[in-house]
């Protein structure tokens, strides 16, 4: 049973943020957890930084903004409850997880613990890396509501668990794991953790979480551009990480034959970036802390249970959400209708929504004997009459 949520949304003003959000104009977009819709301020500050770029070239632009992007640091700090100089930026979620992974050394004999609802796009290089290491990748059992079971994790955390991979939301449903409870058991045991927070990231509070790594994409809550993300890394734990993809921003060459190499979280940067875009994720960043992350998450977990509730009412609907504590992801099947079908039928009624397959989550998908899920994530600017018309155009689909 899902326990009761205060569901009070009346903190957002829902006029302003569709005011602010041009695209909430053209339909129902129910695909947050893909990628967003920017809003107007975060919009403007991408294409007018490409604007000046165009004017006085690159270098120049970026140097007229050199405040702005060190200030970014302590804004992305806020929202993560860490300090400024833990913070890295990316260029995706994708690029800080494997930059970071990849410093953690492994040896033969070391284990990996990851949850069930684990992303293929980490599965992928886990698996890869413990293979060429001697290393293994174990699973962690789910428990009955589906999140990951932390006394199974306790059983099998020992002295060669070098790390817990954690991904805080899963991409193929509402599911929110207990991250607070899996990093503290994790830490007893001396392992690192991990905390992929890419869907969690913009509409569920971290700044009570005490990963020692923690990644994240600027495109999907957070409605920042695509081609942005962000690094967490913890500075009692540099000592234990050997970053391998090192530039001339990462370090300083000092003689012929001698560098050093920084010692904060931006060793992880590359010295190339989108100037334009990073300023797009900082104002995205911006935006959400002046909403509140509190009342994001409220607003957000309002809509998504608006949305499931209507489509569980519906006969031949399967909503297949896990967990006890749910967010803005929703994820259902149609009896006798191919998920595709039914995106594309609401795509055709103007409602955008995205499939998610196994590929994504081979764990848990195999596990529950999913191939293919329809999921929709309504963000805060969506409003309850837009999810009746979603849930009306499934209803006629049945």
């Amino acid at each position: 049973m899902v326990e009761p949520r205060n569901l009070d949304t009346a903190v957002i003003d829902l006029d302003a943020v569709v005011a602010d959000t041009p695209g909430a104009h053209r339909g129902v977009f129910l695909d947050s957890a893909g990628s967003s819709l920017p809003p107007v301020r975060v919009l403007d500050e991408v294409v007018n930084h490409l604007r000046r770029e165009a004017e006085v070239g690159g270098y120049r632009a970026a140097a007229e903004r050199d405040d702005d992007l060190s200030a970014g640091y302590e804004v992305l700090a806020r929202m993560l409850g860490c300090d400024a100089d833990e913070v890295a930026f990316t260029d995706s979620a994708t690029r800080s997880w494997l930059a970071a992974f990849d410093a953690i050394p492994l040896a033969p004999g070391d284990r990996i613990l990851s949850t069930e609802a684990e992303y293929g796009g980490n599965a992928v290089p886990l698996l890869r890396r413990a293979a060429e290491a001697g290393a293994t990748v174990e699973p962690i059992p789910s428990d009955s509501s589906g999140a990951v079971d932390v006394s199974a994790l306790r059983s099998m955390l020992d002295d060669r668990v070098r790390l817990v991979s954690l991904v805080h939301v899963p991409t193929n449903g509402g599911l929110v794991n207990p991250a607070e409870a899996v990093i503290e058991a994790a830490h007893e045991a001396g392992a690192l953790v991990m905390l992929d927070a890419c869907q969690s990231v913009g509409q569920v509070a971290l700044t009570g979480l005490d990963a020692d790594i923690v990644t994240g994409s600027g495109r999907k809550w957070l409605r920042g551009p695509r081609g942005t993300g962000f690094l967490v890394v913890r500075g009692r734990i540099r000592d234990r990480l050997l970053p391998r993809q090192v530039d001339l921003h990462s370090g300083t060459w000092e003689t012929p034959d001698r560098f050093s190499l920084r010692q904060d979280a931006r060793v992880f940067e590359l010295w190339e970036s989108s100037i334009a875009d990073r300023l797009g994720l900082i104002a995205a960043v911006r935006y959400a802390l002046d909403l509140g992350i509190d009342n994001i998450e409220a607003t957000v977990r309002s809509r998504a249970e608006h949305l499931r509730a209507g489509l569980a009412e519906l006969p031949g609907v399967t909503v297949h959400d896990l967990g006890t504590h749910r967010c803005g992801l929703v994820t259902f099947t149609v009896d006798g209708v191919a998920p595709a079908t039914v995106r594309d039928h609401l795509l055709d009624h103007h409602i955008t929504v995205t499939l998610s397959a196994t590929t994504s989550t081979q764990y848990d998908m195999t596990r529950r004997g999913l191939d293919v899920i329809v999921r929709a994530s309504p963000h805060y600017f969506i409003t309850p009459a837009q999810l009746d018309d979603a849930i009306a155009a499934v209803a006629a689909m049945t």
